[in-house]
């Protein structure tokens, strides 16, 4: 492509974006964050006619690691897909000290739904972990009481851009032998005494879906310190295949097509990584914006004269700096009677909202399908955050004052219904 034509397509982008982004929603979950630079990156991959995954992605791969602080990173298509690679090179053969099946893990019961089932789906016993009202995080206790001989993994969910308490959480891991994955899906940038998520335990894995920090449309990262962990991935990453792997099986005379262990296809496309790298570059400027917004809604309605504590808000954990992905809000215990009503009231008023994760996941159908709970302990926390909480978004360009007011406005109104 020339420079005329490049020229020429990106006024054509320019033209589009300003005509067809939807602002039918007054105030979305989600908002664009795809600028023209964004858009024909993408383009050209797909004029170059390199669709499936090449040299960008590589290059989104190292710029990742550096970032970061790992020694390497895998792209894959999806946060769900990392978790699963993660969970299945610890149940690998050749993972030193591998998970065997019926071994038993940590996780908290508020969670998503492929924090949770990579694990199972690879042989073992989940042990949930009730979390903390205030930050949302694993309760420390709770966790320390669960603790066995019998537990072998711990999934660290660092939940909306916040962070599970990671240092002791990394520490008793180290100190048991205890394999710990960390799912930052939804806290890619936000650090832990100035050291990133992800990069505490063996695995961390990373979402690039479109709502996150950063998009590629779908698209995920996982990182490790250990090369052997990273050939592993990056086998299972495509089918099993020691392709461009050097330590592949050199006595088989056709090395291209030697598989040398069992794999999946996880590969992302070239394109989600061009997207992906393009937005990479603003991932500082869009949390920073991100946090900005949050501040100026939640001083806008706690400072309002409409103000009677109807609401409470994210604690953050202590030495954590955050990269905010939602605002979540959790309604006042008094107020709960109104909470159907109130939702209704933000339907009409072009507010979305959607409950935090997926509330207490252990009350989830799919817990008793496979009998995940078979004590049936209690959850109270993670129950109380599913009955009180909700989010609305938090995005990655700057609120504007009109809308400011229209969150202020319609939110207040809870009591009064």
């Amino acid at each position: 492509m020339n420079f005329t034509d490049k020229k020429n397509l990106e006024k054509l982008i320019n033209k589009y974006l300003k005509v067809n982004i939807s602002k039918n929603i007054k105030y979305p979950l989600t908002d664009n964050s795809l600028l023209t630079i964004d858009i024909l990156k993408g383009v050209e991959v797909l004029l170059s006619k390199q669709l499936t995954m090449s040299k960008i992605t590589q290059e989104f791969e190292r710029e990742f690691a550096k970032y970061i602080g790992a020694k390497y990173a895998l792209m894959v298509n999806s946060g769900s897909s990392a978790n699963l690679i993660a969970a299945f090179a610890l149940a690998n053969p050749r993972k030193k000290n591998f998970l065997k099946r019926g071994d038993e893990f940590l996780i908290p019961a508020l969670c998503w739904s492929t924090s949770l089932w990579p694990l199972v789906q690879a042989g073992l016993k989940p042990k949930f972990v009730d979390v903390n009202v205030n930050n949302f995080n694993m309760n420390i206790d709770e966790f320390n009481n669960k603790l066995s001989k019998k537990i072998k993994a711990i999934m660290a969910v660092h939940v909306l851009g916040n962070s599970t308490q990671i240092g002791e959480i990394a520490k008793t891991a180290k100190s048991k032998d205890i394999f710990l994955i960390e799912d930052t899906c939804e806290s890619l940038g936000a650090k832990y005494n100035n050291k990133y998520l992800g990069t505490f335990g063996d695995f961390g894995t990373y979402s690039f879906y479109y709502s996150h920090q950063i998009t590629s449309g779908e698209g995920g990262m996982i990182v490790c310190n250990s090369k052997t962990d990273y050939d592993l991935i990056y086998s299972m990453r495509s089918h099993g295949w020691a392709r461009k792997l050097k330590n592949k099986n050199k006595n088989k005379k056709d090395t291209s097509f030697n598989f040398i262990n069992s794999g999946f296809n996880l590969r992302p496309l070239e394109v989600s990584a061009a997207i992906g790298l393009s937005q990479f570059k603003r991932l500082n400027s869009m949390i920073n914006i991100r946090i900005n917004n949050r501040k100026k809604i939640i001083n806008r309605l706690t400072s309002s004269p409409l103000w009677n504590s109807q609401f409470s808000f994210l604690e953050v954990t202590k030495n954590v700096k955050p990269s905010f992905f939602g605002l979540p809000i959790l309604i006042n215990k008094n107020l709960l009677s109104k909470r159907k009503k109130f939702f209704n009231l933000l339907k009409t008023k072009d507010i979305e909202t959607r409950i935090i994760i997926s509330g207490n996941f252990v009350s989830q159908p799919s817990i008793k399908i496979y009998n995940l709970n078979q004590n049936n302990y209690r959850f109270p926390n993670a129950q109380e955050i599913e009955n009180r909480g909700f989010f609305i978004g938090l995005h990655p360009n700057h609120i504007s004052e009109k809308t400011l007011e229209h969150l202020e406005e319609n939110l207040l109104k809870i009591n009064k219904l």
